[in-house]
């Protein structure tokens, strides 16, 4: 009788804990981020021109590809495609900025900026600066390099697309990463985040 009641027991002890494991939520992963990804988007009127200037934001990252974040609970953390934690950014990466003054965007824009010089001008002399946040802190990243890709600067055209590598050496994964876009005269035009958690 009391072997019985030890195995009944002994099993019902197995069978909460199966019911346990059942209920208990299961790391959640996200869809797989992508070699390049989006930035973001923002257009400005320019003063006095009254020109609308688009400006929109891509990250390129091969080694990201396939990678994902998964929730447990309250944390996070970020998988490589092949399974691996994630614990720092990639050293290399490249933000993919095009500046558009053609009338095709999304959004009414959002803010304007004084610009004295003719808005194809000004296309071609964007200037960056690179920014990453951990809390408070806050430090410059120089760009590796910035170059105009696409169509030549001596063509007239009104969309230019430039690339800025980055090496950000060893930096934390925590971290939060800021491309700002700057007027030639040094303004602040908008900025796009980089975060990967």
């Amino acid at each position: 009788m009391n072997a019985c009641r030890i195995t009944s027991g002994f099993l019902l002890m197995l069978a909460g804990m199966a019911l346990y494991a059942a209920a208990a939520p299961a790391p959640r992963p996200t869809p797989g981020m992508h070699s390049a990804m989006p930035a973001g988007y923002d257009v400005i009127v320019l003063q006095p021109s009254k020109a609308n200037l688009s400006l929109i934001g891509l990250i390129e990252c091969p080694e990201l590809e396939g990678a994902q974040r998964v929730a447990e609970g309250s944390h996070k953390r970020l998988v490589s495609a092949d399974g691996e934690t994630i614990k720092e950014f990639p050293e290399r990466f490249s933000f993919r900025i095009t500046a558009s003054l053609r009338k095709v965007f999304l959004d009414a824009p959002a803010s304007s900026a004084d610009v004295p010089d003719d808005p194809q001008e000004l296309l071609l002399h964007l200037k960056f600066r690179i920014r990453a946040y951990n809390g408070l802190e806050v430090r410059e990243i120089a760009p590796q390099s910035i170059e105009m890709i696409g169509m030549p600067a001596d063509v007239p055209y009104d969309e230019r697309v430039y690339r800025i590598n980055v090496n950000a050496g060893s930096l934390p994964i925590t971290d939060r990463l800021v491309v700002e876009i700057l007027s030639p005269q040094g303004e602040l035009l908008t900025h796009f985040p980089f975060s990967l958690l």
